[in-house]
């Protein structure tokens, strides 16, 4: 099985996984929150029409997880807060 790192953390996957699908598999199901409330996010619609799943990968934000393919050695930085 590989590997990407979510902030700093190794996290197994399986080929074909989307980075949202090896959070959710991992039990991770919100690594965001709003700014009105702190609600929690993670996937909504799983497709990438909303923008509930966004992390920063390899460095560039804005990255709907539920789209962006798991590679190995993949960096992923969640967002405690949305302050967009």
């Amino acid at each position: 099985m590989s590997e990407i790192v979510v902030d700093g953390d190794p996290l197994p996957f399986t080929e074909g996984q989307t980075v949202a699908a090896a959070l959710v598999a991992a039990g991770r199901v919100a690594w965001r929150t709003t700014r009105v409330g702190r609600r929690p996010r993670g996937v909504f619609c799983g497709i990438g029409v909303c923008f509930d799943c966004l992390v920063t990968v390899d460095g560039t934000g804005g990255q709907r997880a539920c789209l962006v393919p798991a590679r190995p050695g993949m960096t992923i930085t969640t967002r405690e807060d949305d302050d967009d």
